[in-house]
């Protein structure tokens, strides 16, 4: 039997404070990782408010040697370049734990993409993730053939606002642990409340992980009848 989905909504009054919140769930996990399953498997994704709680659990006495990083997705562009979210993740990432960057600058994109899927663990303890005004996450963007991509676990997108992208699909997210959304701004605002109900119309809606923490500032959440 599929286990139901949960989506737990939490808000707090910024961007900071939900940075903060973030960084104090995803290091709980990764000690309760570590010592159950001796790793931590965490999956990122880009953008400023995941960078800022990256920022915060530097600060944190983890055991780094044991978490391993991977990316959620990835603009295809070169090493360096402003709109690859490993220049703002890789400097974030302490020395001791292991960062495994998507291979998007491979010519042959897809072959890349199949070798990062065998890289993956079978299951992430923890994902996270955003959401676009678009209601896209990841690099799961509407109208994209790839949402349909249920036969790999990493697939590589058409352009999307100037960019190809490699991206985790739905298998994968479904197999997580726990999916931690950070979400803030009032751009966002009209989509929260159709990722808390699980609309399928929007790509984020289509996430099954059952177990999903919404962490969003009061902005996202100012459409959102929960809090209303």
């Amino acid at each position: 039997m599929i286990p139901p989905v949960v989506r737990e909504l939490e808000v707090f009054p910024d961007a900071d404070a939900v940075a903060r919140r973030g960084a104090d769930v995803v290091a709980a996990a990764a000690r309760d990782a570590v010592d159950v399953r001796g790793r931590f498997t965490f999956a990122v994704s880009g953008g400023r408010t995941p960078w800022a709680m990256l920022d915060i659990l530097v600060g944190e006495e983890l055991p780094w040697g044991s978490v391993e990083i991977w990316q959620v997705d990835e603009r295809v562009a070169p090493d360096g370049d402003a709109d690859r979210n490993l220049t703002g993740l890789e400097p974030l990432v302490p020395q001791d734990a292991t960062l495994h960057p998507m291979p998007v600058t491979d010519p042959q994109l897809d072959t890349a993409a199949e070798r990062y899927a065998a890289s993956l663990p079978d299951v992430f303890d923890l994902v996270h993730l955003g959401m676009g005004d678009d209601g896209h996450t990841a690099s799961l963007v509407p109208g994209e053939p790839v949402l349909d991509a249920l036969d790999r676990e990493i697939a590589v997108t058409g352009e999307y606002r100037g960019r190809r992208r490699m991206t985790l699909t739905y298998p994968v997210l479904a197999r997580a642990r726990l999916v931690l959304w950070l979400i803030s701004g009032a751009d966002k605002a009209e989509m929260l409340p159709r990722l808390l109900a699980g609309d399928r119309s929007i790509p984020a809606g289509r996430v099954e992980g059952p177990r999903q923490l919404v962490v969003a500032d009061g902005a996202a959440a100012s459409r959102t009848p929960q809090i209303g």
